[in-house]
């Protein structure tokens, strides 16, 4: 699937200011606007010895739809003592904490606790109900500030900074009642634009038999199986069957439910002659598919019986209209990793990087039910579709290619 880079998008980085004992009530927290942003970059200036955010960059984030900037004013000088920036993912349950500044003449006075107080409040206020960070592995006062809050250390990135310092991945339900179950999922990042669907397949199998390595080859091999040219333009992407059968090969009993019959995704074609070829694809794989007798059914979804197929050990990969996300009218391929009261997590093989996202930012990603329920339909018809992965046969190695 095919994305538009978004321009002048901020490296990532992580500086937090060390917590204080002394008191910052007299101060008040509110959003930013581009009238602050003078004080923003001489903040910049002030707090960090290097990798600040530019001039251009904190524009961007002031004006995006999918950032807040929160700044800590002195009542009495106006003056910006403090900030805090906040990125959102379209579609899902996360906040990203950015960045954390204090201003050196401010420090010592619990400035940098409330700041990120506010910054959770903010994140609820958009229905996020998760707050992830990444905190320098030196940066000891960060890393107690954060954990008193209540976050819980849940990875690490390698080499993450420009001065080659690692960073500790850290995360905290919003809402103290959030118990996903999930599944262990390992992550696979598409190589290409039009293998979200083969990635996506991937993870499913991996999780359900660690013997199988995904890498680039078996990525472009389940491609060329699973293809049914159904692109607008460019290369082809996958289709319900395509996938189907590809898990099928390698041993894994599938199962592929469709909402309707008839050629998938046609309606995004206008060729005449592009339809002609979806057809004749995918009418060679439905004889392919009773060939080996793979079940397929008919009708409509329901997130209920997802949820319990995948209690019952099955994962699901499901088709999404990335337009919920990514605002662009493409189908996409994502897999589904848990369930909560209120969230369906999901590994996204895609990764924004124009956007700042980190490998992080697609794993386990919270998206509300009803949200799950409008973006997994597809087009004008409204397509559903899914592919339930089962456990690997015994009398087959999963990964025979």
């Amino acid at each position: 699937m095919t994305r538009s880079a978004a321009a002048s998008s901020p490296s990532p980085r992580r500086s937090d200011p060390p917590p204080g004992s002394g008191e910052s009530s007299d101060i008040r927290i509110r959003s930013a606007d581009v009238g602050d942003l003078d004080a923003l970059v001489s903040l910049e200036e002030g707090s960090f010895p290097g990798d600040r955010l530019s001039r251009r960059q904190l524009r961007h984030l002031l004006t995006r739809g999918h950032a807040a900037l929160l700044v800590a004013e002195d009542p009495a000088s106006r003056g910006i003592l403090g900030d805090v920036v906040l990125l959102f993912r379209r579609g899902t349950g996360i906040a990203r904490l950015y960045s954390i500044a204090v201003h050196p003449s401010a420090r010592g006075r619990g400035l940098g606790r409330r700041l990120l107080e506010d910054a959770e409040r903010e994140a609820w206020t958009r229905e996020r109900a998760w707050m992830r960070a990444e905190i320098r592995k030196d940066n000891e006062a960060s890393i107690r500030l954060f954990e008193s809050q209540g976050y819980r250390r849940f990875g690490e990135y390698a080499d993450y900074y420009a001065d080659h310092m690692d960073a500790w991945r850290y995360e905290k339900a919003l809402d103290e009642d959030l118990r996903p179950t999930l599944a262990r999922v390992p992550f696979y990042r598409q190589t290409l634009d039009f293998t979200c669907g083969p990635a996506a397949l991937m993870m499913a199998m991996k999780a359900l038999d660690a013997s199988l390595v995904p890498d680039r080859a078996l990525e472009l091999r389940i491609w060329r199986e699973a293809t049914t040219i159904f692109m607008t333009s460019g290369y082809g992407g996958c289709g319900p069957f395509g996938l189907a059968l590809a898990a099928d090969a390698r041993g894994f009993p599938a199962e592929a439910v469709v909402s309707s019959p008839g050629v998938h995704m046609v309606d995004s074609v206008r060729s005449p002659e592009k339809k002609e070829v979806m057809a004749l694809v995918q009418a060679d794989m439905e004889a392919e598919i009773r060939e080996r007798r793979i079940p397929v059914r008919y009708g409509v979804l329901s997130l209920e019986e997802m949820e319990a197929r995948f209690h019952d050990g099955e994962i699901p990969v499901v088709l999404i209209s990335s337009w919920q996300i990514y605002e662009e009218r493409s189908p996409h391929w994502v897999v589904v990793t848990g369930f909560d009261e209120h969230f369906v997590y999901v590994h996204d093989p895609f990764v924004d990087e124009a956007e700042g996202e980190l490998l992080s930012d697609s794993m386990n990603m919270p998206v509300g039910r009803d949200q799950f329920r409008r973006m997994s339909r597809y087009g004008r018809r409204g397509l559903q579709a899914a592919v339930f992965v089962a456990p690997p046969r015994e009398s087959m190695g999963a990964g025979t290619p």
